[in-house]
């Protein structure tokens, strides 16, 4: 858990320069947020090849899909509340439907998006885009997995959606670490519980497994970093061998990471699950990381529902 702290929306601007200069089919779309998405630096560099589509995230949309049936590769950014909020038809419609080539990448996503409060703290996104036919969807737990990532949605022919946070946070891959589609990474070894993150509750969910570690237990730690496809297999094996799950997610527990996890092992190896998230609420205005805080996404709220879980389970 070492490296300097940065935001996924940072490394994915960075991710995204860097794959102009060495791709010329790459094109960038943004409506009108490109400093905050980061795209702003692609945009600098390759001018001909960025559009801003103003305050219009349908329209924005409905164009990434046309230049990617002409044969591009098209990123198309906005903040999550409104890639996949507003412009959720054209979503399903013309992206989906059609299996069009373009990587929605969307900034601010979950509580960490803070001070700007619930109306921008969007939480259902993840619901809404895993169930797409067609759609992958990816939410990178740091800046070095978020570059590789980007690289990696670059390869994939298809739509995709990468889910991008405004605060920033410590790396929790290590160096070497390698990403790969559908493959969920285990970031720590345990024996007594699982601890399955997605996106910023990575680091929290790693925090947990020290603590819990002086507590005498041992937590294995996975980064759920691809929601779709899902990695049953690793899932699998997690609940086979430690018994049970603790999920953590900064997004309502209601078709989230932890609904995607509950649902695959029902079928292949049940075993109790605690959800932690946003429990049919919406978020407030405040410091991101006091909103961790204030929800239970801390690691000491990790650790005591962990605890909890394997006191539920003793003889």
């Amino acid at each position: 858990m070492t490296g300097a702290a940065v935001a996924t929306r940072e490394a994915y601007g960075k991710a995204l320069a860097a794959l102009g200069e060495t791709r010329d089919d790459i094109v960038v779309l943004d409506a009108d947020l490109s400093g905050s998405t980061k795209t702003k630096a692609f945009g600098q560099a390759h001018p001909e090849r960025f559009f801003n589509m103003g305050v219009a995230e349908a329209n924005m949309i409905g164009t990434a899909s046309g230049l990617a049936s002409t044969g591009l590769t098209v990123f198309a950014s906005s903040f999550a509340m409104f890639a996949a909020g507003k412009a959720f038809e054209q979503v399903r419609q013309e992206v989906a439907l059609p299996d069009a080539n373009v990587k929605i990448c969307a900034s601010h996503a979950g509580i960490t998006t803070g001070e700007d409060g619930a109306s921008h703290q969007v939480l259902e996104d993840i619901a809404l885009m895993r169930v797409l036919p067609n759609m992958t969807v990816i939410v990178p737990a740091d800046g070095r997995e978020t570059e590789l990532a980007i690289a990696a949605v670059a390869e994939h022919k298809g739509p995709c959606y990468v889910r991008l946070s405004r605060m920033k946070t410590p790396i929790s891959t290590p160096e070497g670490y390698t990403f790969e589609i559908g493959r969920i990474a285990t970031l720590r070894d345990g024996t007594d519980v699982t601890l399955a993150a997605s996106g910023v509750c990575v680091h929290e969910a790693l925090a947990a497994a020290e603590l819990l570690a002086t507590q005498g237990f041992s937590a294995r730690v996975l980064n759920v970093s691809t929601i779709k496809p899902l990695d049953v297999e690793t899932l699998a094996a997690a609940s086979r061998e430690t018994g049970r799950l603790v999920t953590i997610e900064e997004h309502q527990i209601a078709g989230g990471v932890g609904s995607a996890i509950a649902e695959a092992l029902s079928e292949v190896a049940p075993c109790p699950i605690r959800r932690l998230g946003m429990r049919d609420r919406f978020g407030e205005s405040g410091d991101g990381a006091a909103l961790m805080e204030h929800f239970g996404l801390t690691a000491p709220h990790i650790a005591k529902a962990a605890m909890e879980l394997i006191a539920e389970a003793l003889p």
